[in-house]
C-alpha cells in the first residue's frame, strides 16, 4: 500500500502540469481543472492498490481526468449546437507542451502578486501539495491554502485567458515566469527565514520548471540563461554549509565537492543560449559570472577583473542597489578591499538597503580586510541583528566574536539609548515616540557604535535614509527625538544636519474617492492593503483604530466592529473584502504582517494572532505600503470633514 502511495505521489509530481495544463483549455478554469485532476488523483489512490499501477500511470491519469472534464462539459452545455463543438474539442487535439506552457504563463500572470503566483506555480506545475508549499516557504498551511484560492479566484475574476501572449506583451510575461522561477530557486539556495540556509526541494523544483521552460522555448536566450545560472549555482550546494549547517563563504569552499556534472549542464545552457542570438540579458550575465567561478580551480585563480567587468554591464541592465553591492565585492576583490569600500559608502544612505543585512555584511568583510578590526566587528553585529536567517545570524556572529575587541569600557549607542529611554520622567506617549526613532537608528548605525563616533553626519545619513520621504511633521517629530537625545548625552550638535521642516498649516486633501477605487481595484496588490485602504476610506477611523480591529470583535452581518469604547462601521465594498481577508480565522488581529516575528521580537499576545503565529500590521509598515503605491500618507484616505462610519468613545454606555 504505501509503495502504491509512493508511486502516487511520484507520478503527481511529474505529470500535474500536463494535465492541469490539458484541462484547461478543456474547460477555460484553472480552478476546475485543478479539481478534476484531484478527481483523478483519488482515483488512482482508490483502483491502484488493487489492480496495480498501470504501465503507463500518466495517461492512465490524463484519460480519467479528461472523461470527468467532458462529463462536466456535458452537463453545462445545454444548447444542442454544443455537441458538435464538443466533437471538434476532441478532435481538435492541440500539442500537449503549448497547454503545459500556457499554464506558465497563466500561473505568473501579472495580475497576480509575487507570492501567489510562486505558490500557484509550485501547486499547479510542480505538484506540490498545500502542505508541501507550507512547509518549503515556512508559512502556515490556511495562509497557503488562502493564497492559492485567492490567487484562482484574481485570474478567474479578471478573464486572464489560457493563451499564449504575442506581440510585445510576450517578453514582459515571460520575464515575469523567469522571475518567479528564479524566485522559488532563490528562496530555496539561501532561505529568507527559518533555521537552515539551503531547502534543496525548492532549488531542485525551479531547476525542473526552468528545464521545462527551456524545452518549451528553445530560442529565448534568457531562458536557458536563466537554467545555466541555476544549475552553476546548484552545483556549489554541498559545498555552501559546514557540518553544523553554518555558511561557508565561496572562497573558502572545498571545491572538490561541486558537482561537476550540474557545471557542464549549465555551461551546455550558457551554449545554447548564444546560440539563439541576440545581446546578454540579465540572467546570461548573471550565468556567466557563476560560470567564472566554476572555471577557476581555486579561489585564487578567480578572475575578479572580470566578474568586475560582468557586474558593470549587469548594472547597467538592472541598476538595482543589490547588484551595485554585489559590485562592490568584485571590485573589492579585483582593485583591492579601499575601491570596493567606496563604492559600498555610496550605498549606505540608499533607503532599499536600510535592512539588507548583507550591506553591514560586506562592509564588514572589506573592513577587516583593511585592518579596522573594531569597525568590521561593529559591522558584522549590525548585519547579524538584521539578518532573518538563523544559520546566517549566527554565522555573522562568529565573525564579530572573532575578532578582539578593543576598549570594553566604550560607551555604545544601543547602551545609551536604552539609558536615555529607561529616565523616569517620560510618558508613555513620548517613551514610545522616542523610542520608535533611536530603535530605527540603532538598526541603521547598529547597536555596538560609539557614541564618539555618532556625529551629525552619520546621523543625517541614517536619518535621511528612514525618513527622507516623510511627511514634514513626521520628519520633524523624528529630529525632535535626536536632539534630546544629543542634549541628554552632552552631543548638542547631534541633529545639526537636520534642518526642520516647514509643516503647513492646514491638513492635507482627503485623496479623490475616484482615485481611492480604482487604487483599490488593483488586482496586483495584496487583498490585505485593498481591504485596509477600502476600510479607512469608508469608515473614516483614524489609522490606529483600524489597525487595533480584531476578527473576534467583527460584526460582519451589521458591517461594524468594537475597538475598545469605539465602533468602527463600513460600508458596502469593505463588506465584501473583509470575509475573504478573515477566512479561516476565528481570533486575533484583522491586518497581520507579511512574516512571524523572530524570538527577539515577540509582540505582546494581544498583538499575536494565535493561528498564523504573525504579528499586528504596524502603523509604520502601513504607512511604507500606501507610500510605495500611492506616495500619500494613510490619513489622506479619510474622507475630510466625514465621520462616516466613526463612532467615538461612548460616554453614555451606549454606541
Amino acid at each position: 500500500m504505501r509503495d502504491v502511495r509512493s508511486a502516487v505521489s511520484a507520478v503527481w509530481k511529474q505529470e500535474s502540469g500536463r494535465i492541469v495544463a490539458g484541462l484547461t483549455r478543456m474547460v477555460r478554469d484553472v480552478g476546475l481543472a485543478e479539481e478534476l485532476a484531484q478527481d483523478a488523483l483519488v482515483a488512482a489512490l482508490e483502483q491502484w492498490p488493487a489492480s496495480g499501477v498501470p504501465d503507463n500511470p500518466g495517461a492512465w491519469l490524463t484519460a480519467i481526468a479528461k472523461r470527468r472534464a467532458i462529463d462536466h462539459i456535458r452537463r453545462a452545455r445545454r444548447q444542442e449546437n454544443r455537441d458538435e463543438q464538443l466533437a471538434r474539442d476532441q478532435r481538435t487535439d492541440e500539442p500537449e507542451q503549448d497547454d503545459v506552457l500556457r499554464l506558465m504563463f497563466l500561473s505568473c500572470h501579472p495580475v497576480l502578486p509575487t507570492d501567489a503566483r510562486a505558490a500557484l506555480t509550485l501547486r499547479l506545475l510542480g505538484g506540490l501539495t498545500t502542505a508541501e508549499i507550507a512547509r518549503a516557504f515556512l508559512a502556515t498551511e490556511p495562509r497557503i491554502a488562502h493564497r492559492i484560492a485567492e490567487a484562482k479566484r484574481t485570474l478567474a475574476d479578471s478573464g486572464a485567458p489560457f493563451e499564449l501572449p504575442s506581440g510585445p506583451e510576450a517578453a514582459q510575461r515571460l520575464s515575469s515566469v523567469l522571475e518567479v522561477v528564479y524566485l522559488i530557486f532563490n528562496e530555496g539556495y539561501s532561505a529568507t527565514s527559518g533555521d537552515d540556509l539551503i531547502r534543496p526541494g525548492l532549488c531542485q523544483e525551479a531547476l525542473r520548471l526552468g528545464r521545462l521552460l527551456a524545452e518549451l522555448v528553445p530560442r529565448e536566450a534568457e531562458v536557458h540563461g536563466l537554467v545555466a545560472l541555476m544549475e552553476i549555482q546548484a552545483s556549489r550546494s554541498a559545498a555552501r554549509t559546514g557540518p553544523s549547517g553554518e555558511p561557508v563563504q565561496l572562497h573558502e569552499q572545498d571545491r572538490a565537492k561541486w558537482d561537476q556534472q550540474l557545471i557542464r549542464r549549465g555551461f551546455a545552457s550558457m551554449l545554447r543560449a548564444r546560440e539563439a542570438g541576440g545581446p546578454p540579458g540579465p540572467y546570461l550575465l548573471q550565468a556567466a559570472i557563476a560560470a567564472c567561478h566554476a572555471q577557476a580551480h581555486t579561489a585564487d585563480e578567480t578572475d575578479w577583473a572580470q566578474i568586475a567587468a560582468l557586474y558593470a554591464a549587469l548594472s547597467r541592465l538592472v541598476p538595482t542597489p543589490v547588484v551595485h553591492l554585489n559590485r562592490a565585492v568584485a571590485v573589492g576583490r579585483a582593485e583591492g578591499p579601499a575601491a570596493g569600500l567606496a563604492l559600498v559608502d555610496a550605498l549606505v544612505a540608499d533607503p532599499l538597503l536600510r535592512d539588507y543585512h548583507l550591506l553591514p555584511g560586506v562592509r564588514g568583510d572589506l573592513l577587516l580586510r583593511l585592518g579596522r578590526d573594531h569597525e568590521a566587528r561593529l559591522e558584522f553585529e549590525r548585519a547579524a541583528a538584521l539578518a532573518r536567517n538563523d544559520a546566517e545570524r549566527a554565522f555573522l556572529l562568529r565573525r564579530a566574536d572573532a575578532i578582539i575587541p578593543g576598549d570594553q569600557a566604550v560607551r555604545t549607542l544601543g547602551a545609551a539609548a536604552r539609558d536615555f529611554l529607561s529616565r523616569d520622567d517620560l510618558d508613555e506617549a513620548t517613551l514610545r515616540s522616542y523610542g520608535q526613532t533611536l530603535r530605527r537608528l540603532r538598526r541603521s548605525l547598529g547597536e555596538g557604535l560609539p557614541m564618539a563616533s555618532l556625529t551629525p553626519d552619520r546621523i543625517a545619513e541614517a536619518f535621511t535614509a528612514a525618513w527622507g520621504g516623510a511627511a514634514a511633521k513626521t520628519w520633524n517629530r523624528h529630529r525632535s527625538t535626536v536632539r534630546s537625545f544629543g542634549a541628554w548625552a552632552g552631543m548638542d550638535d547631534l541633529a545639526a544636519s537636520l534642518v526642520r521642516r516647514a509643516e503647513t498649516g492646514s491638513p492635507a486633501p482627503a485623496i479623490d474617492p475616484a482615485l481611492v477605487r480604482a487604487l483599490c481595484d488593483r488586482e496586483d496588490l495584496s487583498l490585505r492593503e485593498r481591504t485596509l485602504w477600502l476600510l479607512l476610506h469608508e469608515s473614516a477611523a483614524p489609522v490606529s483604530a483600524v489597525l487595533a480591529l480584531d476578527v473576534e470583535h467583527l460584526d460582519l452581518a451589521n458591517r461594524r466592529a468594537r475597538v475598545g469604547r469605539t465602533w468602527v462601521r463600513w460600508r458596502s465594498r469593505t463588506a465584501a473584502a473583509l470575509p475573504r481577508l478573515v477566512a479561516g480565522r476565528s481570533r486575533g488581529p484583522v491586518f497581520l504582517s507579511d512574516r512571524r516575528p523572530g524570538p527577539a521580537r515577540t509582540p505582546a499576545e494581544a498583538d499575536l494572532c494565535p493561528e498564523t503565529g504573525r504579528r499586528r500590521l504596524s502603523y509604520e509598515r502601513a504607512e511604507y505600503l500606501f507610500k510605495q503605491a500611492t506616495g500619500f500618507t494613510l490619513r489622506r484616505l479619510r474622507p475630510s470633514g466625514q465621520s462616516m462610519g466613526w463612532r467615538g468613545p461612548s460616554t453614555a454606555g451606549v454606541e
